[in-house]
Protein backbone atom coordinates (compact mmCIF):
# COMPACT_ATOMS: atom_id res chain seq x y z
CA UNK A 1 0.00 0.00 0.00
CA UNK A 2 1.59 3.34 -0.60
CA UNK A 3 0.66 5.64 2.43
CA UNK A 4 -0.66 9.49 1.61
CA UNK A 5 3.21 10.75 2.65
CA UNK A 6 5.28 8.11 -0.12
CA UNK A 7 2.80 9.31 -2.73
CA UNK A 8 3.90 12.66 -1.69
CA UNK A 9 7.82 11.93 -1.45
CA UNK A 10 6.87 9.93 -5.02
CA UNK A 11 5.45 13.59 -6.62
CA UNK A 12 8.41 14.87 -4.91
CA UNK A 13 11.22 13.44 -7.44
CA UNK A 14 8.64 13.70 -10.33
CA UNK A 15 8.71 16.86 -9.85
CA UNK A 16 12.49 17.37 -9.82
CA UNK A 17 14.13 20.21 -11.57
CA UNK A 18 17.30 18.29 -11.47
CA UNK A 19 16.40 15.55 -13.12
CA UNK A 20 16.36 14.89 -17.12
CA UNK A 21 13.15 12.47 -17.53
CA UNK A 22 13.50 12.77 -21.13
CA UNK A 23 16.57 11.02 -21.13
CA UNK A 24 14.73 7.90 -19.10
CA UNK A 25 11.99 7.34 -21.90
CA UNK A 26 12.31 4.42 -23.54
CA UNK A 27 15.05 3.08 -21.11
CA UNK A 28 15.63 -0.04 -19.85
CA UNK A 29 17.10 0.32 -16.15
CA UNK A 30 18.40 -2.94 -14.16
CA UNK A 31 17.81 -2.70 -10.23
CA UNK A 32 20.10 -5.45 -8.43
CA UNK A 33 19.25 -6.13 -4.76
CA UNK A 34 15.58 -5.02 -6.04
CA UNK A 35 13.80 -6.31 -2.50
CA UNK A 36 16.33 -4.48 -0.21
CA UNK A 37 15.51 -0.59 1.15
CA UNK A 38 17.26 1.19 -1.15
CA UNK A 39 16.43 -0.87 -4.89
CA UNK A 40 12.34 -1.46 -4.19
CA UNK A 41 12.07 2.56 -3.74
CA UNK A 42 14.20 2.79 -7.03
CA UNK A 43 11.18 0.01 -8.72
CA UNK A 44 8.66 2.38 -7.21
CA UNK A 45 9.68 5.35 -8.12
CA UNK A 46 10.19 4.26 -11.96
CA UNK A 47 6.62 2.61 -11.88
CA UNK A 48 5.33 6.41 -10.62
CA UNK A 49 7.34 7.92 -13.28
CA UNK A 50 6.43 5.68 -15.83
CA UNK A 51 2.15 6.49 -14.53
CA UNK A 52 2.53 10.33 -13.93
CA UNK A 53 5.11 11.10 -16.78
CA UNK A 54 4.24 8.85 -19.62
CA UNK A 55 8.19 7.21 -19.53
CA UNK A 56 7.83 3.88 -20.49
CA UNK A 57 10.84 2.60 -18.15
CA UNK A 58 11.23 -1.14 -18.61
CA UNK A 59 12.69 -2.02 -15.35
CA UNK A 60 14.50 -5.49 -14.60
CA UNK A 61 14.70 -5.93 -10.82
CA UNK A 62 17.03 -8.30 -9.75
CA UNK A 63 16.10 -10.28 -6.59
CA UNK A 64 16.90 -13.80 -5.21
CA UNK A 65 14.11 -15.10 -3.86
CA UNK A 66 10.35 -14.95 -5.31
CA UNK A 67 8.67 -15.32 -2.41
CA UNK A 68 10.06 -12.23 -1.06
CA UNK A 69 9.79 -9.90 -3.68
CA UNK A 70 5.95 -11.07 -4.12
CA UNK A 71 5.74 -9.91 -0.43
CA UNK A 72 7.33 -6.62 -1.05
CA UNK A 73 5.69 -5.84 -4.34
CA UNK A 74 2.55 -7.47 -3.73
CA UNK A 75 0.70 -4.50 -3.13
CA UNK A 76 1.79 -3.53 -6.96
CA UNK A 77 -0.17 -5.89 -8.29
CA UNK A 78 -3.59 -5.85 -5.79
CA UNK A 79 -4.06 -2.04 -6.42
CA UNK A 80 -5.83 0.02 -8.86
CA UNK A 81 -6.55 -1.46 -12.67
CA UNK A 82 -4.33 1.46 -13.68
CA UNK A 83 -1.25 0.86 -11.22
CA UNK A 84 -1.51 -3.29 -11.86
CA UNK A 85 -1.29 -2.72 -15.54
CA UNK A 86 1.79 -0.27 -15.66
CA UNK A 87 3.60 -2.99 -13.30
CA UNK A 88 2.46 -5.83 -15.52
CA UNK A 89 3.62 -3.72 -18.40
CA UNK A 90 6.97 -2.24 -17.03
CA UNK A 91 8.03 -4.58 -14.24
CA UNK A 92 10.38 -7.77 -14.93
CA UNK A 93 11.71 -9.72 -11.76
CA UNK A 94 14.61 -12.23 -12.72
CA UNK A 95 16.00 -14.33 -10.33
CA UNK A 96 19.36 -14.79 -9.48
CA UNK A 97 22.27 -15.36 -7.46
CA UNK A 98 25.36 -12.67 -8.20
CA UNK A 99 27.95 -14.74 -6.36
CA UNK A 100 26.80 -17.75 -9.05
CA UNK A 101 25.75 -15.99 -12.19
CA UNK A 102 27.76 -14.90 -15.13
CA UNK A 103 27.33 -11.74 -17.01
CA UNK A 104 26.27 -13.58 -20.31
CA UNK A 105 23.44 -15.05 -18.05
CA UNK A 106 21.86 -12.07 -16.59
CA UNK A 107 19.20 -10.02 -18.78
CA UNK A 108 19.95 -12.46 -21.50
CA UNK A 109 18.94 -11.41 -24.76
CA UNK A 110 17.27 -7.87 -23.52
CA UNK A 111 19.35 -4.40 -24.00
CA UNK A 112 20.06 -2.94 -20.52
CA UNK A 113 20.96 0.90 -20.48
CA UNK A 114 21.05 1.81 -17.14
CA UNK A 115 22.25 -0.24 -13.89
CA UNK A 116 21.69 0.61 -10.03
CA UNK A 117 24.06 -1.74 -8.38
CA UNK A 118 22.26 -1.94 -4.83
CA UNK A 119 22.67 -5.40 -3.92
CA UNK A 120 24.46 -6.22 -0.52
CA UNK A 121 24.44 -7.51 3.18
CA UNK A 122 23.64 -4.67 4.98
CA UNK A 123 22.74 -6.07 8.35
CA UNK A 124 25.56 -5.48 11.24
CA UNK A 125 24.51 -8.85 12.56
CA UNK A 126 25.46 -10.92 9.44
CA UNK A 127 28.66 -8.90 8.93
CA UNK A 128 30.19 -10.47 12.34
CA UNK A 129 28.34 -13.83 12.06
CA UNK A 130 28.74 -14.20 7.80
CA UNK A 131 31.64 -12.28 7.17
CA UNK A 132 32.59 -14.83 4.06
CA UNK A 133 29.71 -14.34 2.45
CA UNK A 134 29.32 -10.38 3.19
CA UNK A 135 32.73 -10.09 1.63
CA UNK A 136 31.77 -12.82 -1.44
CA UNK A 137 28.33 -10.73 -2.05
CA UNK A 138 29.99 -7.47 -2.41
CA UNK A 139 32.82 -8.41 -4.53
CA UNK A 140 31.59 -11.09 -6.49
CA UNK A 141 28.37 -9.41 -7.05
CA UNK A 142 29.76 -6.40 -8.34
CA UNK A 143 32.46 -7.75 -10.49
CA UNK A 144 29.30 -9.76 -12.33
CA UNK A 145 27.27 -6.52 -12.86
CA UNK A 146 30.26 -4.74 -13.91
CA UNK A 147 31.26 -7.65 -16.60
CA UNK A 148 27.57 -7.30 -17.61
CA UNK A 149 27.63 -3.64 -18.06
CA UNK A 150 30.27 -3.98 -20.21
CA UNK A 151 29.33 -6.60 -22.65
CA UNK A 152 25.68 -4.33 -22.71
CA UNK A 153 27.36 -1.67 -23.50
CA UNK A 154 25.25 0.72 -20.82
CA UNK A 155 24.68 4.37 -20.99
CA UNK A 156 25.59 4.98 -16.91
CA UNK A 157 25.66 2.57 -13.58
CA UNK A 158 25.70 3.59 -10.44
CA UNK A 159 27.39 1.61 -7.84
CA UNK A 160 26.05 2.14 -4.02
CA UNK A 161 28.74 2.67 -1.67
CA UNK A 162 28.72 3.26 1.85
CA UNK A 163 30.45 6.28 4.29
CA UNK A 164 31.87 3.33 6.42
CA UNK A 165 34.46 2.94 3.42
CA UNK A 166 36.10 6.29 4.75
CA UNK A 167 37.12 4.49 7.74
CA UNK A 168 38.16 6.51 11.00
CA UNK A 169 39.01 9.83 9.81
CA UNK A 170 40.12 13.05 11.67
CA UNK A 171 39.17 15.97 8.59
CA UNK A 172 36.37 17.95 8.88
CA UNK A 173 33.70 17.98 6.66
CA UNK A 174 35.19 14.52 4.90
CA UNK A 175 34.73 14.84 1.15
CA UNK A 176 35.31 12.31 -1.55
CA UNK A 177 39.05 13.28 -1.97
CA UNK A 178 39.30 11.88 2.54
CA UNK A 179 40.36 8.33 3.43
CA UNK A 180 40.60 7.63 7.08
CA UNK A 181 42.17 4.31 8.78
CA UNK A 182 40.51 0.35 8.65
CA UNK A 183 41.85 -1.79 10.80
CA UNK A 184 42.10 -4.99 8.62
CA UNK A 185 42.35 -7.91 10.93
CA UNK A 186 38.79 -6.96 12.76
CA UNK A 187 35.94 -9.15 11.30
CA UNK A 188 33.49 -6.46 10.91
CA UNK A 189 36.07 -4.29 8.96
CA UNK A 190 34.70 -6.51 6.34
CA UNK A 191 31.81 -4.34 4.92
CA UNK A 192 33.85 -0.66 4.30
CA UNK A 193 37.19 -2.90 3.58
CA UNK A 194 34.97 -4.56 0.78
CA UNK A 195 33.08 -1.14 -0.59
CA UNK A 196 36.63 0.48 -1.00
CA UNK A 197 37.96 -2.60 -3.06
CA UNK A 198 34.46 -2.62 -4.98
CA UNK A 199 34.72 1.23 -5.67
CA UNK A 200 38.65 0.75 -7.06
CA UNK A 201 37.02 -2.34 -9.13
CA UNK A 202 34.67 0.02 -10.43
CA UNK A 203 37.37 2.44 -11.53
CA UNK A 204 39.19 -0.50 -13.28
CA UNK A 205 36.19 -1.42 -15.52
CA UNK A 206 36.38 2.26 -16.12
CA UNK A 207 39.58 2.24 -17.15
CA UNK A 208 40.28 -1.16 -18.84
CA UNK A 209 36.36 -1.85 -20.68
CA UNK A 210 34.91 2.28 -20.66
CA UNK A 211 32.31 1.23 -17.95
CA UNK A 212 30.74 4.73 -17.31
CA UNK A 213 30.24 3.90 -13.58
CA UNK A 214 29.56 6.43 -10.63
CA UNK A 215 29.92 5.92 -7.00
CA UNK A 216 27.33 7.19 -4.33
CA UNK A 217 28.61 7.31 -0.89
CA UNK A 218 25.20 6.64 1.13
CA UNK A 219 24.72 8.21 4.75
CA UNK A 220 22.36 5.99 7.06
CA UNK A 221 18.84 6.29 4.93
CA UNK A 222 15.16 5.73 5.83
CA UNK A 223 11.86 7.20 5.48
CA UNK A 224 8.75 7.13 3.81
CA UNK A 225 8.74 3.53 2.25
CA UNK A 226 11.01 1.15 4.92
CA UNK A 227 10.34 -2.43 4.17
CA UNK A 228 8.36 -4.09 7.05
CA UNK A 229 11.39 -6.38 7.83
CA UNK A 230 13.30 -3.32 8.77
CA UNK A 231 15.60 -3.40 11.81
CA UNK A 232 17.96 -0.79 11.63
CA UNK A 233 18.56 1.56 14.82
CA UNK A 234 16.26 4.35 12.70
CA UNK A 235 13.51 1.58 12.49
CA UNK A 236 13.98 0.82 16.40
CA UNK A 237 13.86 3.94 17.56
CA UNK A 238 10.02 4.32 15.44
CA UNK A 239 8.48 0.98 17.05
CA UNK A 240 10.05 2.53 20.34
CA UNK A 241 8.04 5.33 19.71
CA UNK A 242 5.35 4.36 18.58
CA UNK A 243 4.78 1.67 21.61
CA UNK A 244 5.40 4.40 24.10
CA UNK A 245 8.52 2.37 25.00
CA UNK A 246 11.62 3.45 26.15
CA UNK A 247 14.20 3.96 22.94
CA UNK A 248 17.29 0.81 24.15
CA UNK A 249 20.90 1.55 23.27
CA UNK A 250 23.09 -1.28 22.97
CA UNK A 251 26.12 0.99 22.77
CA UNK A 252 26.88 4.87 24.29
CA UNK A 253 25.97 6.34 21.23
CA UNK A 254 28.90 8.79 20.71
CA UNK A 255 29.25 7.74 16.98
CA UNK A 256 28.39 10.20 14.56
CA UNK A 257 24.92 9.67 12.48
CA UNK A 258 25.18 11.13 8.91
CA UNK A 259 21.45 10.72 7.41
CA UNK A 260 19.25 11.35 4.44
CA UNK A 261 15.65 10.96 4.28
CA UNK A 262 15.08 8.75 1.48
CA UNK A 263 12.94 10.40 -1.24
CA UNK A 264 16.00 12.33 -1.15
CA UNK A 265 18.46 9.45 -1.51
CA UNK A 266 16.58 8.06 -4.42
CA UNK A 267 16.53 11.62 -6.39
CA UNK A 268 19.99 11.62 -5.77
CA UNK A 269 20.95 8.53 -7.42
CA UNK A 270 19.25 9.68 -10.41
CA UNK A 271 21.15 12.22 -10.57
CA UNK A 272 24.09 10.71 -10.18
CA UNK A 273 23.36 8.72 -12.64
CA UNK A 274 22.61 11.36 -15.12
CA UNK A 275 24.97 13.97 -14.32
CA UNK A 276 27.75 12.30 -12.18
CA UNK A 277 30.90 12.04 -13.52
CA UNK A 278 32.41 8.51 -14.47
CA UNK A 279 35.00 7.02 -11.92
CA UNK A 280 33.52 9.51 -9.40
CA UNK A 281 32.07 9.28 -5.87
CA UNK A 282 29.99 11.65 -4.37
CA UNK A 283 28.24 11.55 -0.68
CA UNK A 284 24.65 11.26 -0.46
CA UNK A 285 24.08 12.98 2.92
CA UNK A 286 22.03 15.59 3.90
CA UNK A 287 24.66 17.87 5.97
CA UNK A 288 21.76 19.38 8.11
CA UNK A 289 20.64 15.77 9.61
CA UNK A 290 24.33 15.28 11.32
CA UNK A 291 24.10 14.00 14.88
CA UNK A 292 25.64 11.40 17.53
CA UNK A 293 22.99 8.42 17.84
CA UNK A 294 22.47 9.00 21.40
CA UNK A 295 21.49 12.43 20.59
CA UNK A 296 19.29 11.20 17.75
CA UNK A 297 17.34 9.17 19.92
CA UNK A 298 16.76 12.23 22.70
CA UNK A 299 15.83 13.98 20.00
CA UNK A 300 13.29 11.00 18.76
CA UNK A 301 12.12 11.23 22.99
CA UNK A 302 11.41 14.33 23.55
CA UNK A 303 9.68 16.03 20.27
CA UNK A 304 8.20 12.60 18.53
CA UNK A 305 7.37 11.21 21.86
CA UNK A 306 6.77 14.72 23.75
CA UNK A 307 8.69 12.85 27.10
CA UNK A 308 6.43 9.41 27.12
CA UNK A 309 9.53 7.80 26.43
CA UNK A 310 13.48 7.45 27.42
CA UNK A 311 16.80 6.72 26.64
CA UNK A 312 17.95 3.47 28.42
CA UNK A 313 21.55 2.33 28.14
CA UNK A 314 22.32 -1.75 27.76
CA UNK A 315 25.45 -1.93 27.10
CA UNK A 316 27.18 -5.85 26.51
CA UNK A 317 30.55 -6.77 27.09
CA UNK A 318 30.92 -7.98 23.68
CA UNK A 319 30.17 -6.58 20.49
CA UNK A 320 27.31 -9.83 19.88
CA UNK A 321 25.03 -6.82 17.92
CA UNK A 322 28.18 -6.08 15.12
CA UNK A 323 27.83 -2.48 15.62
CA UNK A 324 30.24 -0.96 13.55
CA UNK A 325 33.08 1.15 16.35
CA UNK A 326 32.55 5.15 17.04
CA UNK A 327 33.27 7.01 14.53
CA UNK A 328 33.54 10.72 14.33
CA UNK A 329 32.44 12.19 10.74
CA UNK A 330 30.25 14.70 9.65
CA UNK A 331 30.14 13.91 5.83
CA UNK A 332 30.38 17.14 3.02
CA UNK A 333 27.98 16.44 0.52
CA UNK A 334 28.89 19.99 -0.99
CA UNK A 335 30.54 17.94 -4.46
CA UNK A 336 26.90 16.08 -5.19
CA UNK A 337 24.95 19.50 -4.39
CA UNK A 338 26.86 21.04 -7.17
CA UNK A 339 25.14 18.77 -9.50
CA UNK A 340 21.62 20.30 -8.71
CA UNK A 341 20.50 18.29 -5.79
CA UNK A 342 19.27 19.54 -2.84
CA UNK A 343 17.83 17.76 0.02
CA UNK A 344 14.34 18.59 1.57
CA UNK A 345 13.45 16.45 4.68
CA UNK A 346 15.28 17.35 7.85
CA UNK A 347 16.01 14.54 10.59
CA UNK A 348 13.21 15.43 13.11
CA UNK A 349 10.79 15.97 10.09
CA UNK A 350 12.22 12.47 8.28
CA UNK A 351 10.83 11.00 11.78
CA UNK A 352 7.42 12.27 11.43
CA UNK A 353 7.04 11.47 8.00
CA UNK A 354 8.02 7.87 9.08
CA UNK A 355 6.13 7.49 11.72
CA UNK A 356 2.92 8.40 9.42
CA UNK A 357 3.92 5.99 6.76
CA UNK A 358 4.46 3.08 9.10
CA UNK A 359 1.40 4.39 10.76
CA UNK A 360 -0.80 4.17 7.53
CA UNK A 361 0.68 0.73 6.25
CA UNK A 362 0.24 -1.05 9.52
CA UNK A 363 3.61 -1.71 10.26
Amino acid sequence: MFSSVYIEDLQRISESNAIDYAALKDSTVLITGATGLVGSNLVRTFLYLNAVRGLGIQIVALIRNREKADQIFGDLRNGSPALRQITDRCLTFEICSLTEASAEEICAGRDVDYIFHTAGITASRLMVTKPAETLDAAILGTRTILRLAARKKCRSVVYLSSMEMYGTCSMDPVTENDLGYIDPLKVRSNYPESKRLCENMCVAYLSEYQVPVKIARLAQTFGAGILPTENRVFAQFARSIRKGEDIVLHTKGQSDGNYCYLSDAIEALIIILQKGSSGEAYNVANEAAHTTIADMASMVCEKISGGKSGVVFDIPKENVYGYAQDVKMRLSSEKLRSLGWKPEIGLEDAYRRLIRDMDERGL
